[in-house]
């Protein structure tokens, strides 16, 4: 196998933080843990850290039934194990991790130190309860009122990445203009939604740019919503964990790009939507104008 073929890093990273958490939950420490699972310590600290490249499925399912993890996610983990092995230039998870325990992205999102995304509709970090609830509503037609304001309510907990006052999350948001355009859930909710993306962008660790129509294709060709992961440097300037491009999947899998020429062809093609867009001061500017259009 050569090292373009090397299976992916990020499912091992998924599993670590899962085995992480369950082994807090049950508050044993590492050294207990391991014991119970006949292993060493460090075998189970490199586990928890995505460290382990060939994967024991033994060794998973015994931490799960230390933790009392439930059997559905038990079944979860072993197939992220399995999922580790797998050589391939991208990464693909979905239905099997979309739901609020194994969703990749939100665990992702949450360790990163900056997030850089481009969107043409409004980013979920930033949305209005009132503009989630229109667009999960719209897609989750057959849920009950209880389960879309259930995922209302996990979409605005997520939210806190970018608020807390502990070092939150940089989020560098280019948004498309059509987003302030196409419109989720009526003219009120739309000016709501505008409003508060104006006064997100007065946070120290928020910038939000709106890329005009007049400014055409950056590369010449319209190119879809993505989001670049940088997950930050140690004390020795080493990347804490590979970045990553993330493109939402919309019901199908999302997708990981890891490679790094993959993500640094994504970073260029943002320093050139950037180049294109609107500075923060006129932003502003122009989501309070198009707000107040919408209840004109």
């Amino acid at each position: 196998m050569t090292n373009d073929d090397e299976p992916s890093t990020l499912a091992r990273r998924q599993l670590g933080r899962f085995l992480r958490d369950a082994r807090e939950t049950c508050a044993l420490s590492l050294d207990r843990a391991a014991n119970l699972a006949e292993l060493s310590k460090t075998a189970l600290q490199r586990i928890e850290t995505g460290g382990v490249k060939k994967l024991r499925i033994r060794d998973v399912q015994a931490l799960c039934e230390i933790y009392e993890v439930a059997s559905e996610d038990a079944n979860r983990a072993v197939e992220l194990a399995k999922q580790s092995q797998v050589a391939s230039w991208y990464t693909a998870f979905g239905g099997l991790y979309s739901d609020a325990t194994f969703n990749m992205y939100v665990g992702l999102a949450a360790s990163a130190r900056r997030l850089t995304a481009y969107h043409e509709i409004v980013l979920g970090l930033v949305q209005t309860a009132d503009y989630a609830r229109a667009l999960i509503g719209a897609f989750y037609r057959n849920s009950s009122p209880a389960e879309i304001d259930q995922r209302v309510e996990l979409r605005l907990k997520r939210q806190t990445i970018i608020t807390r006052r502990a070092d939150p999350v940089k989020l560098d948001l280019l948004l498309h203009e059509s987003a302030l355009h196409r419109m989720v859930g009526g003219p009120k909710v739309m000016a709501a939604q505008l409003r508060q993306l104006a006064e997100v962008s007065k946070l120290p660790n928020v910038s939000i740019r709106i890329q005009p129509f007049a400014a055409g294709c950056a590369w010449g060709i319209p190119h879809g919503p993505f989001v670049i992961l940088d997950f930050g440097a140690d004390a020795k300037g080493q990347p804490i964990e590979p970045p990553l491009v993330y493109f939402e999947g919309n019901g199908k899998a999302d997708l990981y790009l890891e490679k790094e020429e993959d993500v640094q062809r994504y970073h260029e093609l943002a320093s050139a939507v950037r180049r294109s867009a609107l500075d923060e001061t006129r932003t502003r500017d122009l989501l309070r104008t198009v707000s107040r259009s919408y209840t004109a």
